[in-house]
C-alpha cells in the first residue's frame, strides 16, 4: 500500500476507553497526522468472549462517554462490528493509514488477535505499534528467581513492588484533528444499534442508580474514595455494610482509569497524611491482586475453561437438585448474606467482594456445583465482569486455582455474616422481607423463635425461604470430596 500525504494514524481503542495516561492515544497525536479513533465489537474473532447483559449496558454508556469527550478535542469515535484484525485491516487499507496504535491485551483470543493484525497490517506497510496501558507491569516483566511465572500471589506482589515503578501517568490531550471517514471504510455502526439498551424488561435501573460510567465518573469515583473510604480501608473493607470499598472494579475493567492513575493518586494521598500507610498498602494490594490475575491468564490462557491445578479434574461435582441452581442465582437460598449478594448483584451489577467470596463458597463447597457455572453467572452479571479478575477469583474460592484458599476452608455464611454485617444493615437493605427481624436473628431466621418471626412479620417458606441445605452437612460433604483428591 502506498502511503497517501496526510494520511491518518488510527487508534484502535478497545478496554482503554479514555483519554488521559492513554500511551496509544498519545503516540497518534505525536505522529502530526489526523487521527481515526475506531472501537469494533468483536464477537466473531474465534476464541472471543461475548461481554455478558451487564457489561454491555456499561460499554454503552462508557463509549458513550468516551465519544463526547473525543467530540470536545476535535476528534470523533466511529463504532464498528466484525472480526477485529480484518476490520482494522480494512479501515486502514481504505484510509491510507500510516500507524495503528492499540493498548495490548492478555487473553489467547486477544493476542491471538493482535498477532494477526498485526501481520495483516504489515502486509499493507502500515506501521503498527502496541503499548502498555493496562497494568503496572506487563505478565512476562515479573518474574521468579527461576525465570518463570509466579503461582502465589505474595511472592508475586512482592516481586511486582521490587521492579523500578511504572511511569507517571500521562495528562489528557488537549486537543487533536480528527481524520474524515472515507466512504470506502467499512460501514459505522450507531451506538444504539451495536449495543441496544434494555427496554422490555428495562432491567438496568438499578445499574442506572449505582454506576456513572465513563472517565469522569471513574475520577470522581476515585476522589471520593480517597477522601471518605481509604482511611480505614483495611479494617472496614470486609464490610458490606459499609461503604468503604473504592468501587473503581467497573472503570479498570473497561480501562476508563488506568492502574497507573490510581496508584499516583493512592500514593499522593499517602504522601500528603490523607490516608495511613497501613491503609494504601492494603488497597495496592487489590490493584496488585488484579495484577496477579492477569499474570495467570498470559501464562494459563484457559484459566477461565480449564482447572489451574489438574488434580480438580476428578473432583464429583453435582449435578444441581430441581430448584439450587434458581434459588442460588436469585437469592432465595435462605442464607440471608448469600441472598443479600446475589440480589445486589442482580439489581446493582456489582457485589461486595467479601460477599462474593461468600456467595462463590456456597455454590462450589455447599451446593458442590462446578465453579465454571459460577463463573459464567458472574460473567453475565457483573459490570466488571473482567477476563482475568473473574476466573481467577472463581477458581481461588473452588480452591482449584493458584494461590488457591486450601480445600478445607468453607465459608460458613451464617458466622460469615454475623462477623461481617454484624448488625444485618446489609442484608435489610437488599433482603427487605427481613428487615423488621431482630438482629440476632437476621442471619439465621429458621432458628428464631415464633414470636421472634411474628413480631418481625415473617413466615418462614411465604415470606423468606428456609435454608435450601443444612451447612454443616454441606461441609462435611464437601470436605470429604476435596480430601479425596488432595491425598
Amino acid at each position: 500500500m502506498t502511503q497517501k500525504q496526510n494520511s491518518p494514524a488510527i487508534v484502535w481503542f478497545r478496554d482503554d476507553l479514555r483519554l488521559a495516561d492513554q500511551p496509544a492515544l498519545a503516540a497518534a497525536i505525536a505522529t502530526g497526522a489526523p487521527v481515526l479513533c475506531v472501537f469494533i465489537l468483536d464477537e466473531e474473532s474465534p476464541g472471543a468472549r461475548a461481554h455478558g447483559g451487564a457489561a454491555r449496558w456499561w460499554l454503552h454508556h462508557s463509549l458513550a462517554a468516551l465519544g463526547a469527550s473525543l467530540d470536545a478535542i476535535g476528534g470523533r469515535l466511529d463504532l464498528l462490528r466484525g472480526p477485529g484484525a480484518a476490520t482494522i485491516e480494512a479501515v486502514a487499507r481504505a484510509t491510507g493509514a500510516g500507524h495503528v496504535f492499540w493498548t495490548r491485551r492478555y487473553g489467547p483470543a486477544d493476542v491471538a488477535i493482535d498477532a494477526d493484525a498485526k501481520a495483516r497490517l504489515k502486509a499493507l506497510g502500515v506501521e503498527a505499534v502496541s503499548h502498555n496501558g493496562q497494568l503496572l507491569h506487563e505478565p512476562w516483566t515479573v518474574k521468579t528467581g527461576a525465570g518463570g511465572y509466579f503461582k502465589v500471589f505474595t511472592p508475586f506482589w512482592r516481586a511486582a513492588r521490587a521492579l523500578p515503578p511504572p511511569p507517571q501517568p500521562m495528562p489528557a490531550p488537549g486537543k487533536m484533528i480528527g481524520a474524515a471517514w472515507p466512504a470506502a471504510a467499512p460501514a459505522r455502526v450507531d451506538l444504539a444499534k451495536l449495543l441496544p439498551l434494555p427496554t422490555k424488561p428495562d432491567w438496568a435501573g438499578g445499574l442506572r442508580a449505582t454506576w456513572r460510567p465513563g472517565e469522569q465518573g471513574a475520577h470522581a469515583r476515585l476522589e471520593a474514595f480517597i477522601d471518605s473510604g481509604l482511611r480505614r480501608y483495611a479494617e472496614d473493607r470486609n464490610r458490606p455494610d459499609i461503604p468503604a470499598t473504592s468501587m473503581l472494579s467497573p472503570h479498570l475493567r473497561f480501562g476508563e482509569i488506568s492502574p497507573r492513575q490510581i496508584l499516583a493518586a493512592a500514593l499522593h494521598a499517602e504522601d500528603s497524611g490523607r490516608a495511613p500507610a497501613r491503609d494504601i498498602e492494603k488497597f495496592l494490594s487489590e490493584i496488585g491482586w488484579r495484577e496477579f490475575a492477569y499474570h495467570l491468564l498470559f501464562h494459563a490462557p484457559d484459566l477461565a475453561t480449564k482447572n489451574f491445578q489438574p488434580k480438580f479434574d476428578a473432583f464429583p461435582w453435582r449435578a444441581p437438585e430441581p430448584g439450587e441452581w434458581r434459588a442460588w442465582t436469585k437469592g432465595l437460598t435462605g442464607y440471608p448474606i448469600v441472598d443479600a449478594g446475589m440480589r445486589e448483584l442482580w439489581t446493582t451489577g456489582t457485589m461486595h467482594n467479601r460477599v462474593r467470596m461468600i456467595c462463590a463458597s456456597f455454590l462450589v463447597k455447599d451446593l458442590m456445583i462446578d465453579w465454571r457455572a459460577g463463573e459464567g453467572w458472574f460473567w453475565d452479571t457483573l459490570c466488571d465482569a473482567d477476563p482475568a479478575n473473574n476466573p481467577a477469583s472463581w477458581q481461588w474460592v473452588a480452591g482449584s486455582g493458584a494461590d488457591a484458599a486450601p480445600y478445607f476452608r468453607v465459608f460458613n455464611p451464617t458466622l460469615q455474616g454475623e462477623k461481617f454485617d454484624p448488625d444485618g444493615a446489609y442484608v435489610r437493605q437488599h433482603v427487605p422481607e427481613l428487615a423488621r427481624l431482630d438482629s440476632k436473628y437476621i442471619h439465621k431466621p429458621w432458628l428464631a423463635p415464633p414470636l421472634e418471626l411474628a413480631a418481625g412479620g415473617v413466615v418462614l417458606g411465604r415470606d423468606y425461604p428456609a435454608p435450601i441445605i443444612d451447612h454443616g452437612k454441606a461441609r462435611d460433604r464437601a470436605l470429604a470430596a476435596l480430601s479425596s483428591i488432595s491425598a
